[in-house]
């Protein structure tokens, strides 16, 4: 197993990226590429005291930075370190490619360079929710826009990934909506739940609410990148804001720091649970070689856990699962032109424009 790691993208790069590398190689037989500038990187081992023996050093002094465009990736900066391996991964060089920087670009770059399945019309961003049970949220942030379409391929590509990353026999797909009866949400959630609800390459349960997916509603939650984002960041800073209260809680006095003693066991497992950092990265797929996203802010321990997940992902046979499914999509396509496009509106849904016009009412 080869994996090649970009130490120059993120808001913690170089030092924080190389410290999980070489945290991460402790615990595997993996060899390791690392790109970037490398006088930066021997300069901060040796103030680190990092063991780079182990390492190929791939020089590169151009860096994608988090403002930067998402084509620079193909265009003006195809000498960063994001670019060069992505470029490494697609020539066969390495087996997986991990890195912190500028989502946009790496989507794009993973999109141009490393190329998408066969099949796929869009790659997707997987990332694990921080709930009571692993739950797989799809698209997380890199397609806004999307068609019914899209996420049956998104349902399809995340239950593979739950299938063989978590041991799921038949992971349970959800849509995210506003509502759990069929006729909720706009036309596209509508026809989506029509179209995944035919499908039988997934174990569809149908509309889920924000509300109920941290509480294992589904295994597999699909969505539009847009929404999944924010969804995404909302649970995380949630996450964030019940562990710091609870710790509050115990830090306010002598008595509640002695309880806090009695229940450290639990606190320690609960914040494991809501940590993103124990999750590791987020796999693009639909990506024809594993490309891994680890958070922007990622500290050691993140990237440490992004790397051990990426190597998971890469030995996992989730890629051609996702090969395999997407040759039954033409298939899927003649059979969505059959569903009905103008799916039923529920029966206290307010009258749409047009029938308020023919009412007589003031619109």
């Amino acid at each position: 197993m080869r994996v090649i790691v970009d130490v120059m993208g993120g808001d913690n790069a170089p030092a924080e990226l190389l410290k999980g590398v070489v945290a991460a190689a402790k615990m595997t037989n993996a060899s390791y590429i690392v790109v970037g500038n490398e006088a930066v990187i021997r300069e901060i081992a040796t103030a680190e005291g990092l063991d780079l023996s182990r390492f190929d050093v791939i020089h590169t002094d151009t860096v994608i930075t988090m403002e930067d465009d998402p084509l620079c990736v193909v265009r003006s900066k195809k000498n960063s370190s994001m670019s060069v391996g992505l470029s490494l991964l697609a020539e066969g060089r390495g087996d997986v490619f991990v890195s912190a920087g500028n989502t946009g670009a790496l989507f794009t770059g993973a999109t141009l360079i490393v190329r998408r399945v066969r099949g796929i019309q869009r790659a997707a961003i997987g990332s694990v929710l921080p709930a009571t049970t692993p739950c797989l949220l799809i698209d997380s942030g890199a397609n806004v826009t999307v068609t019914e379409e899209h996420l049956l391929q998104f349902a399809v590509m995340g239950s593979a990934y739950m299938q063989k990353m978590f041991a799921l026999e038949t992971p349970r797909v959800g849509l995210l909506n506003n509502g759990t009866e069929d006729c909720k949400g706009t036309p596209l959630q509508r026809v989506a739940n029509t179209l995944l609800r035919a499908c039988d390459m997934i174990n569809y349960v149908g509309n889920v609410e924000g509300n109920a997916a941290p509480f294992g509603a589904c295994d597999v939650l699909v969505t539009d990148g847009f929404t999944g984002n924010v969804f995404l960041k909302t649970m995380e800073g949630v996450a964030k804001l019940l562990l710091g209260s609870v710790k509050g809680v115990f830090t306010q006095n002598g008595l509640t720091k002695l309880s806090a003693l009695l229940v450290k066991k639990s606190f320690g497992e609960m914040k494991k649970t809501f940590d993103t950092s124990e999750y590791g990265g987020a796999p693009f797929l639909g990506i024809s070689r594993p490309v891994v996203k680890a958070h922007g802010s990622s500290d050691a321990r993140a990237v440490k856990n992004a790397i051990l997940a990426a190597i998971r992902y890469a030995e996992s046979d989730v890629i051609y699962e996702i090969a395999r499914a997407a040759e039954h999509f033409s298939a899927w396509r003649s059979a969505a032109q059959n569903i009905e496009k103008e799916p039923q509106r529920c029966e206290k849904e307010p009258f749409s424009a047009q029938e308020k016009n023919q009412k007589g009412e003031v619109t």
